[in-house]
């Protein structure tokens, strides 16, 4: 009796360590989605390994997240999009190398980056933040490959207009900041925004559910099936932030930054790499021709059934060409040291890529190629 007694005390404890979790989870969806959603992140961000840090440069403060040490391959450093935040990218961390240094930051005034002034939230404006932020952690002590999607991408593309130096290779994917040939649906939205002297509600700012999800199908060609209390809980942790969302737009949208990614395209100077979703209704896919026809040498991918937010709706596709990109440059050194055939040390390799055509930023690459090769035996 005393054993069965023994037995039911055991279930009971059992049944409530398993119930607890569950009534937790299940009150969280229901009252509280928006707490669901950052626990979410959280554990996300942990299972990927990656740390979140702050870094202060002179009052302001940048917060970021970041995975592993720098090494022989470029570090990464990854700008996000209009209203989002640095978790953005964790689909698309989830199938990069786990040794590659990955940064992903959050833009200016966005999450947990300091808020301050509007200037700060125009193109120009921005770059000049992420470049504070880029020598506060000393990451420009070797050139980086810049990636960036949307406003993310325009801010890249200038940033690497503006310091060649420090970018070895670049990805922009579904960049604002161009003269697109071809209209899409939210430039229709944006015209009837104009129209109404800007008191229309804003497709990119939404204040309901219903408005969340419109969102998302206009961002996304691929339909996510979203329970009603996750929008609800996408709406509540947006909300408190829209009235600086809607100023940031109007700076992004402003003269001086509308086409700044064009207007500076010419001056880039590391090989580049276009990823678009051919059905984005947000910035048309025919803005990659404008910048393959500025710069004849770049990549462009142009992926099949894909919308505007191409690291949510093609992650793994998405993480694979930029690994091919990066290893293609890699790829490309090699062949030159294999085709030079008789640098035996370092310094005549480093006399060869001071000399070679393509010196410069990516010079630093070529200096790790050839280690990596001493290393593995390749040479020696």
């Amino acid at each position: 009796m005393a054993a069965d007694m023994d037995m039911v005390n055991l279930l009971v404890i059992a049944g409530a360590t398993l119930a607890i979790p569950i009534l937790a989870f299940v009150a969280l969806f229901i009252f509280w989605p928006s707490a669901l959603i950052k626990i979410y992140y959280w554990y996300w961000r942990r299972t990927l390994g990656l740390k979140v840090r702050y870094a202060d440069c002179g009052g302001y403060r940048f917060c970021y997240s970041y995975r592993a040490k720098p090494g022989y391959r470029p570090s990464i450093l990854m700008l996000h999009g209009f209203s989002t935040h640095k978790d953005t990218w964790l689909t698309v961390v989830k199938y990069l190398p786990k040794h590659l240094h990955i940064l992903c930051v959050d833009m200016p005034g966005h999450e947990g980056t300091t808020r301050t002034h509007s200037e700060d939230y125009s193109i120009q404006g921005q770059v000049k933040r992420i470049h504070q932020f880029v020598k506060a952690i000393r990451l420009n002590r070797k050139p980086f490959h810049l990636i960036g999607t949307s406003m993310g991408g325009n801010v890249a593309g200038v940033y690497a207009a503006n310091y060649p130096s420090e970018i070895s290779s670049i990805t922009l994917i579904c960049p604002t900041g161009i003269r697109y040939p071809c209209q899409t649906k939210f430039d229709s939205h944006l015209q009837d925004l104009e129209h109404s002297h800007y008191t229309m509600s804003l497709p990119l700012i939404p204040s309901t559910p219903e408005e969340m999800e419109d969102m998302l199908r206009l961002c996304s060609h691929v339909r996510f099936k979203i329970p009603q209390q996750i929008l609800q809980g996408l709406v509540d942790v947006r909300l408190p932030h829209n009235d600086f969302y809607q100023e940031v737009f109007m700076e992004i949208l402003g003269e001086n930054s509308r086409y700044a990614l064009q207007e500076q395209l010419h001056l880039i100077t590391a090989p580049l790499q276009v990823i678009w979703g051919k059905q984005d209704q947000v910035v048309d896919v025919s803005g990659a021709v404008v910048v393959a026809e500025a710069l004849p040498g770049c990549r462009v991918d142009v992926l099949e059934g894909c919308g505007h937010s191409v690291v949510m709706e093609r992650p793994r596709r998405t993480a694979k060409l930029i690994m091919e990109f990066i290893i293609s440059l890699a790829a490309k050194w090699e062949n030159e040291l294999n085709e030079k055939g008789n640098i035996e040390d370092l310094s005549d390799c480093t006399k060869y890529l001071l000399n070679s055509s393509l010196s410069g930023p990516v010079f630093e690459l070529g200096v790790a190629v050839y280690r990596w090769r001493m290393e593995t035996g390749a040479i020696g």
